[in-house]
């Protein structure tokens, strides 16, 4: 993912993974010295699933196509940003790709000897539990918008739902959640919430539409536990049996003894 900036206030510039800072502070990942820039104005959060804008408080006025930006905006390839005046433009940059070896044809099965990176796991995810989003999984692997509108990062499309209606992040080990300003409501565990904090296993509310946090890995932890457990306490049949086993065999013996008896008899 890269900026290009068209009327040449600044080189292109390679945004990478993380928060990238642009204002007018020498520390920032694009320095922008033209009259109203704040020292950050704003920033650039690239993750593994995308990028959003977003506007940090003393921050300065942003817009992406021609729409201004309060707090954070999902941006997509192709969009124009305002940065006080500045125009930039936010660029997907695709991998380079090698020329295929003679007589490989392309697409084909041959190994090419690269070995292929895995995508990093998430650390949290939303499952949705109820209404549009049963049953669908969300990793939060960076800030995420859930709103109705088109461009949320999790976009919902229910009426209840508001247009940006909370604002989800990584924090520690779980999830902090901000109401942004919602007309039904944001809640943790049905307890209404202006910001809050998500572990895994809570339930996050959105008016009616719920999610659970889940830690990648949690609910096969749980499956095997379940199961270690079920092994462990054995069947009712199982257990009648076992029970009379040992009276079954007493009286065999019983009846033997008493035949041998009678025939020596």
């Amino acid at each position: 993912m890269k900026l290009v900036f068209p009327n040449g206030e600044h080189g292109q510039v390679l945004l990478s993974a993380g928060v990238n800072k642009i204002g007018s502070a020498p520390e920032g990942a694009v320095v922008l010295a033209e009259e109203g820039i704040h020292p950050l104005h704003c920033e650039i959060h690239v993750t593994g699933t995308g990028a959003n804008l977003q506007v940090p408080q003393g921050g300065g006025p942003v817009s992406v196509n021609g729409k201004p930006v309060a707090d954070i905006m999902a941006l997509r390839g192709g969009d124009q940003i305002g940065i006080a005046g500045i125009v930039a433009r936010f660029a997907i940059v695709e991998p380079a790709r090698s020329a295929p070896a003679p007589g490989v044809v392309p697409g084909s099965d041959e190994d090419s000897g690269a070995t292929r990176v895995r995508a990093a796991v998430p650390k949290y995810v939303l499952r949705g539990v109820s209404g549009a989003v049963f049953g669908k999984v969300f990793p939060v692997s960076g800030p995420v918008v859930i709103g109705r509108a088109p461009e949320a990062d999790i976009s919902v499309p229910a009426d209840e739902i508001s247009r940006r209606h909370a604002l989800v992040k990584p924090a520690g080990d779980g999830l902090s959640v901000e109401d942004l300003g919602s007309s039904n409501g944001t809640y943790i565990n049905n307890r209404r919430v202006q910001q809050g904090f998500l572990s895994p296993g809570d339930e996050l509310r959105l008016d009616a539409v719920r999610f659970i946090v889940v830690a990648p890995g949690m609910e096969m932890a749980q499956q095997t536990s379940r199961m270690h457990q079920t092994e462990a306490v054995p069947p009712p049949q199982a257990a009648a049996v076992s029970k009379w086993v040992p009276i079954m065999l007493t009286a065999a013996a019983a009846l033997v003894i008493v035949a041998l008896v009678l025939g020596r008899g």
